[in-house]
């Protein structure tokens, strides 16, 4: 190998790890497949809001962070704010459900 041809394969194998530790999780920020994984979880639980009747899902806003659920927004009781946890509760991947919903 000649003098160009190792410093472009050191060139790129830097580039290629960096974008590697970039996609890194942290504590503060998800990794790319974590992220998708959260994408996941809030939709399947948007849409187990929104199937429910008990529940008005327009009112619920739902953000998912390394699969713990944060369900805010205004409910009309107590039971439709036990009904969205024990609801999003059931959703696969949900480690755990944090509720900051009010009632109006």
């Amino acid at each position: 190998m000649n003098k160009f041809s190792k410093v472009l394969s050191a060139a790129f194998l830097a580039v290629a790890l960096g974008s590697v530790v970039a996609c890194a999780p942290t504590e503060t920020r998800s990794g790319t497949g974590q992220y998708i994984d959260d994408t996941v979880i809030t939709g399947k639980v948007k849409a187990a809001l929104i199937e429910d009747p008990m529940t008005k899902a327009t009112e619920i806003n739902v953000e998912t962070f390394k699969g713990v659920v944060q369900l805010s927004g205004f409910v009309s009781s107590q039971a439709a704010s036990n009904r969205a946890i024990e609801l999003a509760r059931g959703v696969a991947g949900v480690k755990s459900v944090k509720n900051d919903m009010r009632i109006k």
